[in-house]
């Protein structure tokens, strides 16, 4: 991919790097006035990256407060553990299916629409799961009843809360020069991390029993928070809804495995256009991607083998704090314990986003396999734990680990392809992530219900499967950030 491609269709002009790679013998040429606007993200200013890590942040933070509560919320409707693990299938299902449809989509009607669409999933799966959540606990619905109708309001974040992570990994990637692409997403990806600090921290505070909301209200607090990141997004975001056809030739520069074609010093080479409009490089012209396309094969394996072991280790973490805890009699009190635990890992999360990956600049291919192993021994922690103390610190570690190997990946699928390939590339990152939550988190939680080390064994044998698989498989991060 070449950093001096032209922009993509429905791309600002003003959305491009500040300093562009010159052609073989061209003095390079920096725009002064664009290159002060840009901040050290590698081309997007300040304020617009502020707006894509708050779409992310608000989704992140709801659904970790979720899940800090819907442990007590199965106990006190008296459904058992992997039941309740099991109603987030049909949504993971969805997503997987619906994501790469929405990053293809956001090609043609601009990131900000598909933000938009994703944040109203969220507000109105959140909104509705907490109705029928509270129904349930009040004796309106039975549990059978109201876990299948939280599965269906759930669902809707599936179908259509899908939308956005695509589409601000793509605006970030499309934006971002290699060097910087892997601190660009991890920086997004911190959203996440931030959010999980936020969700569960909050979630005890709207647990709010004189509205008669009670475990159900964090769920409608998070909703109304969505509708206001919603507003911020739309006033706050410039409108990139493309406004030129593409013109050019079908696949000006494809070979036949689908990659671009590169000159003999490795440029990736493209014909001199006029910027305002799309040049051959538009997304239009980019064969469809798909997870075994033989650039993303590694990364995707890599992603559903540790997606797998991430999964697992969240859903299992709630129902281990309160069988050990003692907390199962009092499922109320489960919220609390939860959530600190949570939030150990979401600070270990942005202590390796924030803090080690830019401090070390690492690449993808460091930044997984490190991750990954860091994971595995957290695993180890985390099953031997017998005290709250013990339990976060496992729980921290293995996050600190994870929260390196998520960007790698992500960073490692974005590299691989080329920029007009970005919007189907972040489709195929959240699709992997959401196969990941289809079985995951019930398999791991029905194992630990046999017996701990079944499911915490598990977890750590595919952690060392995807070291295994990377150390073979994965590109060289020198390989994968030249740009020339």
């Amino acid at each position: 991919m070449a950093d001096d491609a032209p922009p993509r269709l429905g791309e600002p002009r003003d959305a491009r790097p500040a300093s562009v790679p010159p052609r073989a013998g061209a003095s390079p040429v920096i725009d002064p006035p664009r290159a002060a606007k840009k901040s050290g993200s590698g081309g997007i200013s300040t304020a617009r990256m502020a707006l894509l890590f708050t779409v992310m942040l608000v989704t992140a933070a709801g659904n970790t407060a979720m899940q800090s509560v819907m442990p007590s919320i199965g106990t006190a409707l008296q459904v058992s553990d992997v039941w309740i693990s099991l109603a987030y299938s049909w949504s993971a299902l969805l997503w997987v299916a619906c994501a790469p449809i929405w990053a293809r989509r956001s090609d043609r009607r601009g990131r900000k629409a598909m933000m938009t669409l994703g944040l109203f999933g969220f507000v109105l799966s959140m909104a509705l799961c907490g109705l029928v959540l509270w129904a349930g606990l009040a004796g309106w619905l039975t549990a059978f009843w109201a876990l299948l109708a939280f599965a269906a309001a759930r669902s809707l974040y599936g179908g259509f809360g899908s939308a956005a992570p695509p589409a601000v990994q793509a605006y970030v990637a499309s934006r971002t020069p290699r060097a910087e692409r892997t601190n660009a997403l991890s920086l997004i990806a911190s959203s996440f991390g931030l959010g999980t600090v936020i969700g569960p921290a909050l979630a005890p505070l709207m647990v709010l029993p004189f509205l008669g909301l009670g475990l159900t209200g964090p769920f409608i607090c998070f909703a109304a928070l969505g509708l206001a990141a919603i507003v911020v997004l739309r006033r706050g975001l410039p409108n990139d809804e493309p406004q030129f056809a593409a013109r050019g030739r079908a696949a000006p520069y494809t070979s036949g495995a689908g990659a671009p074609h590169e000159d003999a010093d490795g440029q990736e080479s493209d014909d001199e256009e006029d910027d305002d409009e799309p040049g051959p490089g538009d997304t239009a012209a980019a064969a469809r991607l798909s997870w075994f396309d033989p650039r993303l094969r590694p990364w995707v394996v890599a992603g559903l083998l540790g997606g797998h072991a991430q999964a697992m280790i969240l859903g299992v973490s709630g129902f281990l704090v309160l069988d050990r805890m003692d907390l199962r009699a009092t499922p109320e009190l489960g919220a609390g314990p939860v959530g600190l635990v949570l939030m150990a890992g979401a600070i270990a999360t942005l202590l390796a986003q924030w803090g080690l990956i830019p401090r070390f600049r690492l690449g993808p291919r460091a930044a997984t396999l490190s991750g990954i192993l860091v994971a595995a021994f957290g695993t180890a922690i985390l099953a031997a734990a017998g005290t709250l103390h013990t339990i976060a610190l496992g729980f921290a570690i293995a996050s600190l680990g994870f929260g390196l190997y998520r960007p790698g990946t992500t960073a490692g699928t974005s590299l691989a392809v080329s920029r007009a390939e970005q919007g189907q590339a972040s489709g195929v990152v959240a699709s992997v992530a959401g196969a990941c939550y289809i079985y995951a988190p019930a398999l791991g939680v029905w194992l630990y219900n046999i017996d701990d080390w079944l499911g915490f064994g598990l977890i750590i044998a595919l952690c060392f499967a995807v070291f295994a698989h990377g150390w073979r498989g994965l590109q060289a991060d020198r390989d994968l950030t030249r740009t020339a």
